[in-house]
């Protein structure tokens, strides 16, 4: 599979969801998509030089980084799945209203134009409460796909939800023979 894969600025997940990324860039061609904030933030999880270096370096390509760079990506062909991983609340809000404003909005604006699978792997805090109808509205419409999700500390973060980045590949699969992976709330 030619897989986009797109990071948001959940920067706690970006180890996890790079050790998915490792292990699918064994077999298949990736194609990284940065949000602006993901490509330039320094966090107390690492610094955006080392992360942008590490995405970089698995895919063997420069990474898109700008709403000029992605543009192209549907026009030429050149995914057959979107990932979006870690996918943020305001990712998915932005999916949900049609906004397209950043690099990985546009990547997918201009991937669906061709009628293929976006695979939205959820790690927002406020799931269950603002982001939910967002989730809802992106369930309903044809063409996105989510990664088995639950709550990642219900005592702590109430309204909390996070994919399972482990099942990333096997819900770009399923996402591609048009099915969306089960079970869907873990």
């Amino acid at each position: 599979m030619k897989l986009g894969f797109a990071f948001c600025g959940s920067f706690c997940n970006f180890s996890n969801v790079l050790k998915i990324y490792e292990q699918l860039a064994e077999t298949h061609e990736l194609i990284p998509i940065l949000s602006e904030n993901a490509a330039c933030c320094d966090t107390r999880f690492g610094t955006a030089e080392d992360f942008v270096e590490r995405v970089e370096s698995l895919a063997g390509r420069r990474a898109v980084r700008t709403i000029v760079e992605a543009e192209p990506l549907g026009p030429s062909n050149a995914m057959d799945v979107l990932v979006i991983a870690p996918c943020t609340g305001n990712t998915m809000a932005k999916l949900a209203a049609g906004i397209t404003d950043g690099p990985v909005t546009m990547a997918a604006k201009s991937h669906l134009r061709n009628g293929k699978p976006v695979v939205i792997a959820l790690a927002s805090n406020d799931a269950l409460s603002a982001s939910a109808p967002n989730i809802a509205a992106l369930l309903n419409r044809k063409h996105y796909y989510f990664v088995p999700f639950g709550q990642d500390n219900a005592e702590t973060k109430p309204t909390s939800l996070i994919a399972d980045f482990t099942q990333i590949g096997e819900t770009a699969k399923a996402a591609l023979e048009g099915k969306q992976l089960q079970p869907l709330l873990l």
